[in-house]
């Protein structure tokens, strides 16, 4: 096929690349023989060696194994950047299981859906999850959850002041664990250092990545070794200015989404790169990390350049260590990538993934012609293609269709779902859901979204998983969710509320009932009560017309606003000038 793409690659950068025939856990292996000593992650700052790394992952796959985890048995992980996530991640790969991704902020309710559609066996989580976890373990199904601590990396005078400070914050309360609850050191101390040998294969399953996909019902998308050794690979040959066993990683981007595990995990142990690690975005703490420690690479989100480019101290701190960003998760303004660039000097470029594609597929290269809005080239190794109604027939060049996508970092298919799987993948190729067009230079742009899923401060929202937890509310009769345009978010989450007949209900009320059911970005931003809903002719509620009800008050408001100020300079102009 045509790939204009590779004709505007950066110096530097292979039309193709080499993809190992081993399991995830092989580039870990390989990087501590070469760096036994390097650092391979820095908490607060605390160190722990790549040596220090390959010992408590070894441990961990022991520990797993007492437990009685075998190959393919699942084990969530659910936790904030802190050096016990890359610990379980490899950890439970070596012990062969399947490492489900579990995000922090879910709900009880949330975590019981996906612990019992993957069938996880093991979780590990945070201590302060207590409270949402113990409610739900029996009906899960767990046979043992691990608890971690932040305070375990925590060295001096920090690790001795972490629990008044928590406890003054109601964060943390100190608890016995007994069987079937652990403590994620205890385990590690009491274990052999040779776990039991497990043969992975490449093609064997390593990772559950939950996601709404494109038809926004939660499932687990298949991610095999291959497909992460892939795109692990593909990221580190777009990124030539990569210097093995130099590179820092601010790594502030969640592993438990998959493009920070890409990007920030799995590439620094890769590179023998180090992780510095911070468990939350905090404008001002990422600002003193960055003078601290001196991050090199920095991959994110546009609403964390926008937060350090808007701080008004930012300018106070040395941030000329940064050399490379890739944004991903949402589009890159052009506004926004010009400011960060002009405070820190580095190069940012925006990217595409999705987490059926483990995750990146496209990205503006870093050293070479990069284009404003749009979402970049096709990795090495990676077909793109925009394809009409039909799903097979290509529609011309700068023409709009939906884009597609094949190569090694494509999914095995969804957990469970034979049918869903077979539509995603029709015809070999990656059906995305986005609609996107292709210029002559082989450069993508994303024009809209083939479904209706909200990306919200780097978050992907189905509206169908808020809009049920809605309905459950006893007074409201009927609700719609819907994604607006938001210049910090990228989009925020706004409902309509239609109540029962005799009933009135608030905002407050509205967004205090999501809060007791959804994780804290799922939280309708905006609530709007209503007589009624637009529908069609069939009953269906027509969200697209919401959004444009949106659209024509902010069009109708800014022109009111621009004939305001003509009209204020015509009188200005008419009125005699002093002097």
């Amino acid at each position: 096929m045509d790939r204009p793409w590779l004709d505007h690659y950066a110096p530097g950068v292979p039309h193709e690349v080499e993809v190992p025939d081993v399991p995830l856990t092989r580039l870990l292996a390989d990087t501590v023989k070469r760096f036994p000593g390097r650092p391979a992650m820095r908490f607060y700052g605390a160190a722990l060696s790549y040596g220090a790394f390959d010992e408590r992952t070894a441990r961990f796959a022991s520990a797993l194994a007492g437990l009685g985890v075998n190959k393919g048995d699942r084990v969530s992980v659910m936790l904030p950047n802190l050096p016990q996530f890359p610990i379980a991640f490899y950890g439970a790969l070596r012990a062969g299981a399947v490492v489900v991704q579990t995000n922090p902020l879910y709900q009880s309710e949330e975590l019981l859906a996906q612990l019992l559609d993957s069938g996880t066996k093991v979780l590990v989580a945070l201590d302060i999850f207590r409270e949402r976890i113990e409610p739900i373990m029996t009906d899960a199904g767990l046979t043992a959850v691990i608890y971690c601590g932040v305070r375990d990396y925590l060295k001096g005078w920090k690790h001795l002041l972490y629990p008044l400070k928590a406890r003054r914050d109601g964060m943390w309360r100190p608890f016995e664990k007994h069987p079937p609850a652990y403590d994620f050191e205890r385990l590690l101390a009491a274990a052999p250092l040779n776990p039991p040998a497990v043969r992975a294969a490449a093609d064997d399953v390593a990772l559950l990545q939950y996601t709404g996909g494109t038809t926004g019902v939660p499932k687990g998308v298949i991610l095999t070794h291959r497909n992460l050794v892939a795109n692990t690979v593909q990221c580190r040959a777009w990124i030539p200015q990569i210097r093995e066993g130099e590179a820092r990683f601010l790594s502030v981007i969640p592993f438990f989404h998959v493009y920070g595990m890409t990007t920030c995990m799995n590439l620094s142990v890769y590179a023998g790169g180090e992780m510095i690690l911070l468990p939350k975005f905090s404008t001002l703490e990422v600002l003193k990390t960055i003078q601290r420690t001196r991050p090199n690479l920095f991959p994110g989100i546009q609403a964390m350049y926008l937060a350090i480019s808007n701080h008004p101290k930012a300018r106070h701190y040395d941030l000329r260590s940064i050399e490379a960003c890739v944004s991903g998760a949402g589009p890159l303004q052009a506004d926004v990538q010009e400011r960060f660039e002009a405070l820190t000097g580095a190069k940012v470029v925006e990217g595409y993934g999705l987490s059926e594609a483990a995750p990146v597929t496209h990205a503006n290269p870093i050293g070479g012609t990069r284009k404003t809005g749009s979402i970049g080239l096709p990795f090495p190794l990676t077909d793109a293609r925009v394809v009409g109604e039909d799903g097979e027939t290509d529609v011309a060049r700068g023409e709009v269709g939906e884009l597609t996508v094949r190569g090694p970092q494509v999914m095995k298919g969804y957990w469970n779902r034979s049918e869903e799987t077979l539509a995603t993948l029709a015809g070999g190729w990656l059906h995305t859901g986005d609609m996107a067009r292709m210029d002559e230079d082989g450069f993508f742009y994303i024009v809209d979204r083939k479904k209706d899923m909200i990306k919200t401060g780097g978050e992907n929202v189905y509206p169908r998983e808020v809009e049920e937890v809605l309905f459950r509310h006893p007074k409201v009769h009927e609700a719609v969710v819907a994604g607006l345009p938001d210049d910090f978010l990228g989009e925020k989450i706004r409902a309509y509320v239609v109540p029962n007949d005799g009933e009135a209900v608030t905002q407050e009320e509205i967004q205090s009932w999501c809060a007791e059911h959804l994780a804290k970005f799922k939280v309708p931003k905006e609530v709007e009560v209503r007589a009624e809903l637009p529908k069609n002719i069939v009953g269906k509620v027509l969200r697209r017309m919401l959004r444009d009800e949106e659209r024509d008050k902010v069009g109708a408001a800014a022109g009111a606003g621009a004939a305001t100020d003509a009209e204020a300079a015509s009188r200005a102009d008419a009125e005699p000038k002093a002097g």
